[in-house]
């Protein structure tokens, strides 16, 4: 049996939530996806989730969240974290008395995929976040004995060569292996050797007239005049929408395909 899996970059504020709602009928219709996931972490004007944001998102059809670093980053976000109950993970490798949980187990029809979200540690300075690649084999180690169609993996992280490195790492131990983070697509989607599906950055779901997302102008006099303007967000206007679609034999937990999509809507 194959299982589709649908997941979207980070979605970035009030335009990246509209764009999700605007695309997500005709991409379910095309690949009709067993599974929708996003990362959430800039889903409130930039930083963390709300209740009203998220809602939305999961009105729209979005099933599962994973998120990053900037998820703590609002009250409200933190308070939700700690909720079993809403779809929400945080990176697994922060100390363990941080809000939420880093990995689940959900259920996809009669299957059940484990979704695990973890954290680079090169040039992302966060207090107590330990090795990623140590977590990632502890985790694994949680559920050697568990019939599982699927694992699949969000890793947070700035850097390729940190991502490059846990592809190669995790391959065939899990179904695949989704960088996330930079906000920026990029061109080396690939079945590994040992059959994960993996992807450097999957990109963002944002706005085309921006800087990761964030307005032009606020960047732009950063660079040129050293302005410490607080970050701002387009919320209409082209808007790009980066997302994966990928197959996995849930017989044999490899990936049989993916799929990066790469496309502009207007809101």
């Amino acid at each position: 049996m194959k299982l589709t899996v649908l997941f979207f970059g980070d979605v970035d504020g009030k335009i990246g939530r509209l764009a999700v709602g605007k695309i997500l009928p005709s991409l379910k219709e095309q690949y009709k996806p067993d599974l929708v996931m996003a990362n959430v972490e800039n889903l409130a004007h930039g930083k963390s989730i709300t209740k009203k944001t998220l809602q939305e998102l999961l009105d729209y059809g979005i099933d599962f969240c994973t998120s990053g670093n900037h998820i703590f980053k609002r009250e409200t976000g933190l308070a939700m974290l700690d909720d079993k109950n809403i779809p929400v993970i945080r990176p697994a490798n922060y100390p363990d008395k941080t809000a939420g949980r880093g990995y689940q187990v959900i259920e996809v029809g009669t299957k059940k995929i484990l979704v695990i979200n973890l954290l680079g540690q090169v040039f992302i300075d966060e207090y107590g976040v330990t090795n990623p690649f140590h977590a990632l084999n502890e985790i694994l180690g949680l559920y050697q004995n568990t019939e599982l169609a699927g694992i699949i993996v969000d890793l947070h992280a700035e850097t390729t060569s940190e991502k490059v490195a846990m592809g190669w790492h995790a391959d065939g131990k899990v179904s695949a292996v989704l960088g996330t983070h930079t906000h920026v697509p990029t061109a080396d989607a690939k079945i590994l050797p040992e059959g994960t599906a993996y992807i450097t950055d999957v990109g963002m779901v944002g706005a085309v007239e921006s800087v990761l997302g964030v307005k032009k102008e606020i960047i732009l006099n950063r660079f040129l005049h050293d302005d410490r303007e607080r970050f701002d967000f387009p919320e209409e206007g082209l808007a790009q929408v980066n997302a994966v679609v990928v197959q996995i034999d849930s017989e044999t937990r490899k990936a049989t395909s993916i799929e990066l999509i790469n496309k502009q809507i207007d809101i």
